[in-house]
């Protein structure tokens, strides 16, 4: 145990390095705030969830201060998704903008290793102390309020720290979790993925040769991300009763599932799997898609895969990582500075990180039911009418937990919000058809017609993109920016430095 004299105060320490932990150490560190970052691993370190969003390139990095360092860092540019999914056996391109030349309309694959080495570097340049080898072991409490953190330090020794707030950040498996109510898993995302890296693989032609490629067959479906001009990164996610055969040898399943898939089985035709190195390996992730019951208590707040894990099919991993970061960031200026009460601070971090999370998280259940192969076990468990989600209701209680006065449709009800579903998968790709029409995509004759006072397509996408959107608007413009209004009534709205929370005018 550190003695009393060698015990340091900081106004934040934060838990984990990868993007969710040193998003929110630079955010608080840029307003002068003393911030230490502790990180088990060296890095660069292997990492999956390559695939990032314009949100982050154009938003979050931007904030940053390394959106130019990113931009020129070689990564390939991503410019939407295409997919073999659906009742089309061709493939199909969503866009992120119009015009692939757009000022925002793309965002980049990344080499994790680099891409999240960037971002530590960058909060030690931003005056984060950043000590690697550092593993938490619980926080400290008094009076019902975290106030500092126990660790051991690169040689093994027990420490503590006190701080004003610890921020969790440090994944999946870091226990800060269970401090902060419970883990709920669902019961519709309940996969493993194994994956791989090529050389050599094929590549999509120009202008989307940089887009994931994500494809479905019998067992599950398949992500193709190319990392540079010859590197790929590609997964097969799949349900949990082929986790045996993954168990018994990797390589073996992984091509099994390949010899199923036959666009993927072609792009890795000529392809060599690499063998040495980071991605010298077959990994393996139980991609279960969880919540906690809660984001935050006093004096400690989660973000990341510490606080919630979603499918990664619409590779939301980073951006729903770096999002909280901005929240928990100005929850954490709001309070220290007396601007917002601590209590509505972090009620507005949890709000509005629950919502961002049960946007994706309706938009990947439709996603997943446009898959009409229903003859397999996988697809046919995930059948939105079918579905143990349906029955799961603690989990659809726990991310309608945001329903409270948001624009978008919710779970209003677990039976309501599955029976307004029914058929989306027939209406997705005219959705696809109408915003990029010069697309070859599959598209039923007539989408079908939906009951909008229990689902309005039109307004549930709104509502997926509009905080994304956002991200970038408060990036590029700042305080020039329009007002905003609050999400909820009685809400809290950014400042016009974007790093604080206000009370909105009246009157």
């Amino acid at each position: 145990m550190t003695s009393a004299n060698e015990i340091k105060h900081y106004d934040v320490v934060v838990v984990g390095g990868g993007p969710a932990g040193s998003t929110a150490a630079t955010l608080v560190a840029k307003l002068g705030r003393k911030v230490l970052l502790l990180e088990r691993a060296d890095f660069p370190r292997h990492q999956i969830g390559e695939s990032l969003l314009p949100s982050t390139v154009h938003g979050i990095c931007a904030l940053l201060g390394i959106k130019e360092a990113v931009e020129s860092a070689g990564f390939p540019r991503k410019h939407g998704g295409t997919f073999r999914w659906g009742r089309s056996d061709e493939p199909w391109t969503f866009s992120f903008g119009r015009e692939t030349n757009s000022s925002s309309g793309y965002a980049y694959q990344v080499e994790r290793s680099k891409f999240d080495k960037m971002l530590l570097d960058n909060a030690r340049e931003n005056g984060v102390e950043v000590l690697n080898g550092a593993i938490s072991t619980g926080p400290i409490e008094e009076d019902g309020r975290v106030v500092g953190l126990r660790y051991t330090d690169p040689s093994g020794t027990p420490r503590e720290v006190r701080c004003r707030f610890v921020v969790g950040a440090g994944g999946h498996r870091d226990g800060l979790y269970q401090s902060v109510g419970e883990r709920v898993y669902s019961e519709f995302f309940k996969n493993v993925a194994v994956y791989g890296y090529f050389e050599g693989g094929k590549r999509m032609p120009a202008p989307y040769s940089g887009n994931i490629l994500c494809a479905a067959f019998s067992e599950g479906w398949f992500w193709y991300i190319p990392l540079s001009d010859t590197l790929t990164s590609v997964g097969a996610v799949v349900g949990m009763d082929a986790a045996a055969r993954i168990q018994s040898g990797r390589e073996t399943a992984f091509n099994g599932f390949v010899d199923q898939c036959p666009i993927i089985r072609e792009y890795l035709a000529s392809a060599r799997r690499v063998t040495e190195g980071i991605y010298g390996e077959f990994r393996v992730r139980q991609d279960y898609s969880y919540c906690n019951t809660a984001f935050w208590k006093p004096g400690l707040a989660l973000i990341g895969d510490a606080a919630c894990f979603i499918d990664p099919v619409f590779s939301s991993g980073v951006h729903l990582a770096t999002y909280a970061s901005l929240l928990v960031a100005r929850s954490i200026h709001s309070t220290l500075e007396g601007l917002v009460d601590e209590q509505s601070a972090f009620e507005e971090f949890e709000f509005r990180y629950r919502r961002e999370f049960a946007n994706f998280y309706q938009f990947l259940i439709a996603f997943y039911d446009m898959h009409q192969d229903t003859d397999s076990y996988f697809w046919a468990a995930r059948k939105v009418l079918h579905t143990a989600e349906r029955g799961n209701e603690a989990f659809v209680r726990l991310v309608a937990g945001v329903a409270d006065g948001a624009p978008e449709p919710v779970f209003n009800g677990a039976a309501d919000f599955f029976q307004a579903r029914e058929g989306i998968g027939d209406w997705f790709p005219a959705m696809v058809a109408q915003a990029e029409p010069d697309e070859p995509v599959g598209v039923p004759e007539q989408a079908p017609t939906f009951d909008k006072v229990r689902f309005d397509p039109e307004r549930f996408m709104a509502g997926y993109t509009s905080e994304v959107s956002q991200l970038q608007v408060q990036a590029r413009f700042g305080a020039r920016r329009a007002t905003e209004q609050p999400l909820r009534p009685g809400g809290l709205v950014p400042s016009p430095d974007v790093l604080h929370w206000v009370r909105p005018r009246t009157g």
